[in-house]
């Protein structure tokens, strides 16, 4: 063999081999992705974090409950900031990455059904956490929401006793019209109160403490500090505001509700400063969603998991499972909260609330 048949031997043998090469180094790129960030991925897009419960329980809950079920599986985890856009580019880069089951809080229950829709049509299985969001899910985990604002209605209720008449002014700061659980809360709420006190001023705080105290601040405007008998408030965070309204504004000793009992709530309530939260334990919600996820992931039923079915706002029959919350005032933190480890004794009863707590039988 000549020099020249040499090199091109030789040359020829070298691109075979680095082409072999090249090849066995993609299959197993492909074996690698398919075995984690693509077939073994779930993702969990969550609505903000001013809400103090998602980043706090339900990111790390979910996240627990997964790696239990699925030791090999992979969370990819973002926050929305409380912004419908950019919730829909986190959806779409969880699709482009090979995410496989997504399990969204929605933001904006509307505004995201595109982006689940375009999720579904690539083969994606999406699970709606805590809101029921429009478009093609496969699934929905929640509590009762009606049943949430019935209960808010009714510890409003109890909190007013004989004050609690026809003619009694309350005020209520709903949540953001955007999130289907606000309308259900509202519906609740008013099954409770409707004829039984009078809805004096009704406006959205859209979960915001900077509108509700706004919103409250105009109630008081509008109606007259001694002419407010008790204010409904769709959540804590929430409440938080209208409390600090109701302190610059000297008024005191009226019932206020809230919801999530959030550590803030739960030392409200403490203090005497807000009346009821609803606690909707985190841990059995963020186990479900998990759960779901990892079946859908699995191609395992779901049917004894979501055993009823809603109605979104798209009009998609949606396979659910509907979680029991529980009423907090300040007779039952030892029994809920307390008993479920959500807070410690020591976490409720800082120095600020020491006395408050004492006088509660909390320490």
């Amino acid at each position: 063999m000549n020099a020249t048949m040499r090199r091109v031997v030789i040359g020829a043998t070298a691109v075979s081999m680095a082409l072999s090469i090249a090849a066995c180094g993609k299959a197993g790129d492909d074996d690698s992705d398919s075995s984690s960030s693509d077939s073994k991925s779930i993702g969990l897009l969550l609505p903000d974090s001013v809400t103090a419960r998602y980043e706090k329980f339900d990111k790390p809950l979910f996240e627990a409950k997964v790696k239990e079920l699925c030791s090999d599986c992979d969370v990819q985890y973002a926050n929305a900031a409380a912004d419908p856009a950019k919730q829909a580019q986190q959806m779409s880069s969880m699709v482009t990455k090979g995410v496989k089951v997504i399990v969204v809080s929605a933001q904006d229950s509307a505004a995201i059904k595109s982006s689940i829709q375009s999720a579904v049509d690539k083969g994606v299985k999406v699970v709606a956490y805590d809101r029921l969001a429009q478009g093609p899910v496969s699934a929905y985990v929640s509590f009762d929401n009606v049943k949430v604002g019935e209960l808010q209605g009714q510890a409003l209720l109890d909190a007013l006793g004989a004050k609690a008449t026809p003619s009694a002014n309350v005020v209520m700061i709903n949540g953001d019209d955007a999130d289907p659980n606000a309308g259900q809360f509202k519906e609740g709420a008013h099954n409770a109160l409707d004829g039984k006190v009078k809805i004096a001023y009704e406006q959205s705080g859209l979960w915001k403490d900077t509108v509700a105290a706004q919103k409250m601040s105009a109630a008081i405007t509008q109606l007259g500090a001694k002419n407010i008998a008790g204010v409904y408030a769709a959540n804590d965070g929430m409440a938080g505001g209208i409390a600090n309204t109701l302190k610059g504004a000297k008024i005191s000793g009226i019932p206020l509700t809230g919801q999530d009992a959030e550590l803030a709530g739960i030392q409200r309530i403490v203090a005497g400063t807000q009346s009821s939260t609803v606690y909707k334990a985190f841990k059995p919600e963020a186990d479900a969603a998990a759960q779901l996820a990892v079946n859908l992931l699995e191609g395992k039923d779901i049917k004894s998991l979501a055993t009823t079915t809603l109605t979104s706002g798209s009009g998609d029959k949606v396979p659910s499972q509907l979680l029991t919350p529980v009423s907090v005032t300040k007779a039952n933190i030892k029994d809920t909260v307390i008993a479920d480890k959500l807070y410690t004794v020591e976490e409720i009863c800082t120095a600020e609330f020491a006395a408050a707590c004492k006088a509660a039988g909390l320490q």
